[in-house]
């Protein structure tokens, strides 16, 4: 049988220093970007977009062109940079609460004007870089320190379930959500960035990418038990699986 040799996507630096914290999957999700974009030859014509929170850290990592937007200003941004350049493949690499929070307004309208744009988003069901608060997707009854007695309905309302709110837009060419928890959903997570990101090249339509992901540091957890609760809670309410396809139902 051969041997597989375990190589670094030329998207990503051979030489950086991981900012991560121990067990977090933004290293993950960023590697599997990184192997989508040599896979479909992307990387001279890529631009991403960033804004405020752990997923800013992109460009530490990525051999292609950047921009920092302000938080949850992304899609607004990368918006400008498809309209100027629409010749350039580009993506926005958020969080939850950048991307569903202080972002809703500019993430959804670029979903509803179906700009030729993909985005991922990494849900981890908190404010990951300023101290663990509680976001748009924290679980009811997760401990934050914000709700320290637990997320409630009567005072904060629902987690918001992204990768369907993003379905419903009719400029949504498709909209998934994956985990990382387990080799056979990394898998199925780079598959489905392959997706969104082919739809943008063959011009059909916002693609999207919700991941399911762990933040043990502010969950105060291991990676192992991280990985678990996302099987076992976070699985429950934010359902993997593919939202919308327009290039299934054409």
């Amino acid at each position: 049988m051969a041997v597989q040799v375990f190589k670094i996507p030329e998207s990503i630096k051979k030489d950086c220093n991981l900012s991560f914290c121990p067990g977090c999957d933004h290293g993950v999700a960023i590697r599997i970007v990184g192997e989508v974009l040599d896979e479909l030859g992307l990387r001279e014509k890529t631009i991403s977009a960033t804004s405020i929170g752990c997923s800013v850290c992109l460009y530490d990592f990525m051999e292609i062109d950047c921009i920092e937007a302000p938080h949850g200003r992304a899609l607004a941004a990368a918006t400008g940079v498809k309209r100027a350049r629409p010749d350039k493949f580009v993506f926005t690499y958020q969080g939850d609460g950048d991307f569903a929070s202080i972002g809703l307004a500019e993430s959804l309208h670029a979903a509803l004007r179906g700009e030729k744009i993909s985005t991922i988003c990494i849900n981890n069901t908190t404010y990951g870089m300023t101290g663990g608060q509680l976001g748009p997707t924290t679980l009811l009854g997760q401990k934050t320190t914000t709700s320290v007695d637990g997320r409630n309905v009567a005072y904060y309302g629902y987690p918001i379930k992204i990768a369907e709110h993003v379905a419903l837009c009719d400029g949504t060419a498709y909209s998934a959500r994956v985990s990382l928890d387990t080799v056979a959903n990394i898998r199925k997570a780079k598959q489905a960035i392959k997706k969104a990101f082919q739809v943008q090249l063959d011009g059909l339509g916002f693609g999207f990418v919700e991941i399911l992901a762990t933040c043990p540091t502010n969950w105060k957890m291991t990676p192992e038990q991280s990985h678990e609760r996302v099987r076992t809670q976070m699985m429950e309410v934010f359902k993997p699986g593919v939202y919308k396809d327009i290039t299934q139902t054409n």
